[in-house]
């Protein structure tokens, strides 16, 4: 294989996934690939499918038909920790996180260091190492915080969302999926999201966003994709003169064509 294909290799791909929830097809064979290094926004009116599809690629739906590759080679996610091993991560709109714990718990939460202190059966958490290496992770995307023992329920929602970032770093993703991310934010706190996800690019990582705020998506996406009603029914590029107008079409009417009427107009 040369050096060129494997550039080319997506990261991830889906073929033919189907999805359903009783009689309601929310998934319609979906196709969809991404490649290293890129941020993929996906966008859609609500129940198209968004939040089912990337729910698929981490594990928490299982689909009913379709295939999915993971750098080539065909994988099967029977849950979030099996498409985490494989280096998947995905932020929930809620960011999941423990707000009774401070910020150094939650980053490492799920992946705490500990030394045997009496053998196996007691273990002493290694507190001022995840201190420092919490402080790393996050100087290294960025993100000053000036007291790692703050309480997460005393976070601003855009602080919240970069603490589940820095959590997600800590287990080396090559696939990032955030669901609404700038949803509830303030400006400044978007604006530093939106660099934080070039940052992620930037250092190899691939992005997906689902978000309704489209400036936000061209503000960072190389490739659009639209889904209507279960269906991915387009793909645009904005560095191609891609327009919000078009996507907006796409969602509303699932297609590019303009009626007669439109045109008229």
């Amino acid at each position: 294989m040369t050096t060129r294909q494997v550039a080319e290799e997506p990261l991830i791909e889906v073929q033919g996934i189907c999805k359903n929830f009783g009689a309601v097809q929310a998934l319609r064979n979906i196709n969809l690939r991404l490649m290293p290094g890129e941020i993929l926004g996906l966008v859609g009116d609500n129940g198209a499918g968004k939040s089912t599809l990337v729910k698929v690629l981490n594990g928490a739906c299982i689909p009913e038909e379709g295939k999915i590759f993971f750098e080539g080679n065909p994988v099967h996610f029977d849950s979030p920790l099996d498409s985490r091993a494989k280096g998947i991560e995905m932020i929930y709109q809620d960011f999941a996180l423990v707000e009774c714990l401070d910020i150094t718990g939650n980053i490492f939460l799920g992946k705490e260091q500990t030394a045997g202190l009496f053998g196996p059966l007691l273990r002493l958490l290694l507190r001022r190492q995840m201190d420092k290496e919490a402080q790393i992770t996050l100087e290294g995307l960025g993100i000053q915080v000036k007291n790692l023992k703050i309480k997460v329920k005393n976070l601003s929602g855009g602080e919240r969302q970069l603490v589940a970032v820095a959590r997600g770093m800590q287990f080396q993703p090559k696939l990032f999926i955030m669901d609404e991310p700038t949803a509830n934010l303030s400006v400044s706190k978007i604006e530093a999201l939106l660099k934080l996800e070039k940052d992620l690019k930037n250092k190899g990582v691939s992005v997906i966003i689902i978000s309704h705020r489209l400036e936000d998506i061209f503000a960072v996406a190389d490739r659009i994709v639209v889904l209507w009603r279960g269906r991915n029914v387009g793909e645009v590029i904005p560095s191609e003169g891609a327009t919000m107008e078009d996507i907006v079409h796409l969602m509303m009417f699932g297609t590019r064509e303009k009626s007669t009427k439109e045109a008229q107009r």
